[in-house]
This record gives C-alpha cells, structure tokens and sequence, in this order.
C-alpha cells in the first residue's frame, strides 16, 4: 500500500513505497519472513516534525532505522535532502551521516557507562571531522549548556546523572555535527512525566532555534500531541492515517486511531466514567501471518466484508491528510460514529 504526504514546508525527507523484510532462519524449519514496513510513504519539512505513533510490533522503529540507513531496505525511496539513501554509494551515505542523528529509547544504555560525558559528545567530531580531544573541548561544553546542563558537568560520567540529564546528554551528542534531521525513538517513554515535559520543551526549543526537523517515534499520543506538526499512524508495517496534528486529534478518521485517542487517561473521573471508549479486542495479528485485507480488521469493531477482502487505497480527508479505511468509502464515515456506537457494534 502506498500513501502520499503533502506538507506545505519544503521536504528534508522523502520516503516513497518503503518495504523492510526480516528474514530469520531456524533449525528444520522454514525461514520466519516478517514484513517490518510494508510500502510506507511520507514527508518531513525543513523544521518540521512528524509524530509516528502505534502499538509496539507495529514498524515504527524500524521505519526510523531505515531512514537512517542502519537496516537494509527492500524496495521503495529514502531521500534525505535529495540522496536516495538505498542506492547511494557508501562515501555519499557516510557524508550524509552528519545531516541526521538519532536519540534512543533508553538513556541509561544508550551512552557508554566508561566515557566520560565528554568523550560520549565529542565522538563524533573526532570520527566525522578528525578533531583531538582538545580541540573538541570547547563545542562539548557549549553543547552542554544548550541542552541546559552545566560545563563542569563535562568530565562526570553517566553514572552520575539523573535519566533526565542522561537524555540531555544524548541530545547534546546529537547535535554534535550540526545535523538537519534527529530521529526521536521514544526518546522519552522511560522518562517520569515532570522530566518527558523537560525534555519536550527542550526538543521544540531546539527545532525553532535551529530548523531541525524531527521523525518522533512514539506509543504515547498525548506526548507527540504536544511536539508534532503532522502525525502518522502505524498498524502492523502500514499507515493506516496521516494528517495535520490538530485533525488527527479531533477528528481521527480510522477506528484504530480513535481507539488510541480514546485510551488516552482523561483527568476528568466524572467525564471518564460518562464517555465510552473503544476497546480494541485482542491482539497485534502475527506479522509473519498478517491478516488478508485491511491489517486492522481482525480488531476492528466496524468491520464490514470488503474489510476482510480488500486492502483499502488511501483516501483523502476533509481537514488534511488521508486514511486508508473502507467507511471512508463503502460504509458510513467514521466521523459520523460516535464511540458509544463502536461499543455496540463491537459487543454484538
């Protein structure tokens, strides 16, 4: 299935029928093929950021290592800043490397428990532009306080700072080169709530000061609510809906994104206990054995027979953005459901 972004920034990134197969093999039987990413497609603007969010199993993680081209691709484009990064030669994708950046999930494995903060920073000045340790001294300690930590922090270890600060830190070794683009891979689900805000603010006040654009990787919808201009859903290696932020929000157009949104906690018991949820039955379908049809209509609690029959083509919706949903065309709108209906239909 293919999807089409529009964005009305200019686009770092181009990704265009991206397909990721693992292939694992074992002893007297026969090889387990999962397709990770299934002809995924989408565009990040120059300052832009893009939230991808779904359940775990479902591709978005693998969607940002090949963006960066740490797994190999199978088919389909990956441009960053005009290089299709699957048929670049080595040289050209080593050369790209300065231009994107990732900051990963866990802060507490994520830098080397030996180094100091300030070899974790300035490694990769010394790999990509050949400087000493001294001569990097100056851009670690910078890059310290702009990620609001202090300079005298620089030869600590990480030991001896909270997961917060670990996070600034990996930060701060992101920005290193200067990049264009970081991918966020749920950079702050291991962080308490008081700290993931810290970080957030902190990672938009680094977009607007310096025109990054961010992929941000995450489970958690009231999080990317927060950081992200366009939002992409991801169900079992496809995107099943993709939008303006504030669309995607208010008026979600698949069942599986409204049912994300409605399991988002309302701080509110009486307003809780007043509106009813989607409950999504079951489980992520195997991704070696993915249903036929549309991925979600094993959990669906709208499905219909062409559900079952037919993968749904990507649909323009009123507000931005497009949905890959048979209601959108065969039955009634989503839009026009309300939850208390889904649970109806989904106890029948």
């Amino acid at each position: 299935m293919s999807q089409r972004s529009v964005t009305t920034r200019e686009p770092l990134v181009e990704v265009r029928d991206l397909t990721v197969t693992f292939r694992k093999k074992t002893l007297f039987q026969p090889a387990r093929v999962v397709r990770a990413v299934n002809g995924v497609s989408f565009d990040i603007g120059k300052g832009e950021t893009l939230g991808l969010v779904g359940e775990s199993g479902s591709g978005k993680s693998t969607t940002g290592r090949a963006l960066l081209n740490l797994v190999p691709v199978d088919s389909g484009k990956v441009a960053v800043d005009g290089l299709d990064l699957p048929t670049a030669s080595s040289r050209d994708v080593r050369r790209m490397r300065r231009k994107m950046q990732m900051v990963f999930q866990d802060p507490y494995s994520s830098l080397d428990p030996s180094a100091t903060v300030a070899s974790s920073i300035s490694e990769p000045l010394r790999v990509h532009e050949g400087l000493s340790a001294k001569d990097a001294w100056p851009r670690v300690q910078e890059l310290l306080e702009v990620v609001g930590l202090r300079a005298s922090h620089a030869n600590r270890y990480p030991y001896e700072f909270s997961g917060g600060q670990r996070q600034r830190v990996a930060i701060a070794r992101a920005l290193a080169l200067n990049p264009q683009l970081i991918v966020c891979d749920e950079a702050v689900s291991a962080l308490d709530v008081s700290t993931q805000n810290q970080v957030i603010n902190l990672l938009e006040d680094l977009r607007d000061e310096l025109g990054l654009s961010y992929l941000f990787i995450a489970h958690d919808l009231a999080v990317v609510r927060h950081i992200a201009h366009r939002v992409a859903v991801m169900y079992l290696g496809h995107i099943v809906e993709e939008g303006p932020g504030e669309r995607v929000y208010e008026r979600p157009a698949h069942p599986y994104t409204q049912a994300l949104l409605s399991a988002i906690p309302i701080p509110n018991p009486e307003r809780t206990n007043k509106e009813s949820r989607i409950r999504v039955k079951g489980d992520l379908p195997d991704p070696a054995n993915p249903p036929s049809g549309c991925p979600f209509q094993t959990r669906c609690p709208y499905v219909m027979d062409v559900c079952r029959a037919e993968m749904p083509a990507m649909t323009e919706v009123d507000g931005g953005g497009q949905v890959a949903c048979h209601l959108q065309t065969t039955g009634p709108e989503l839009r026009g459901a309300s939850l208390a209906d889904a649970n109806v239909q989904a106890a029948q």
